[in-house]
């Protein structure tokens, strides 16, 4: 089973988003994240769930 893990970094640049935007999802709860450390990674289930759960009509 292969997880692929991304850094907030990369998930703001895929969103279009400022890296402290994704950071913020993060701290409210709203983007599930692993923490390694002072480093936080986000697998892609996650963030397609993030995705998902925020689309609008």
């Amino acid at each position: 089973m292969t997880i692929s893990l991304l850094t907030p970094k990369e998930v703001a640049k895929l969103l279009k988003l400022n890296t402290l935007t994704v950071y913020a999802y993060i701290r409210k709860g709203n983007l599930k994240a692993v923490k390694f450390g002072r480093n936080y990674r986000i697998s892609t289930q996650d963030l397609n769930k993030f995705i998902e759960s925020n689309k609008s009509y």
